[in-house]
């Protein structure tokens, strides 16, 4: 896990997997807490940290576009990956993952 932060792929790597994290918290236990619970908190706070974590993660994807000379392509399914819920976890393993081995 320390090796992911000495690279910029890797922390593409750990960001896209922490942003994969907070979406689906934020679909599958903030927003039903929202809506069945009456519990608004859970959406602000979690939504928050979703949102850095989203801005963060499309910086990091656009830094490793121009370093690594990606195809618009790559870059654009990276991009998508992060909207999809389970998208990033695949982005790490199909995109990110064979460049970094």
């Amino acid at each position: 896990m320390k090796d992911l932060l000495l690279t910029g792929l890797g922390r593409l790597r750990l960001v896209a997997l922490l942003e994969g994290i907070s979406l689906l918290v934020l679909l599958f236990i903030a927003m039903p807490l929202k809506y069945l619970a009456g519990q608004p908190l859970a959406v602000k706070q979690v939504g928050m940290a979703h949102g850095l974590l989203f801005v963060l993660y499309v910086f990091l994807l656009i830094q490793q576009t121009i370093e690594r000379g990606w195809a618009f392509k790559t870059a654009a399914l990276g991009f998508i990956a992060s909207v999809v819920p389970f998208g990033t976890f695949w982005a790490d393993r199909k995109l990110f993952r064979p460049v970094a081995e």
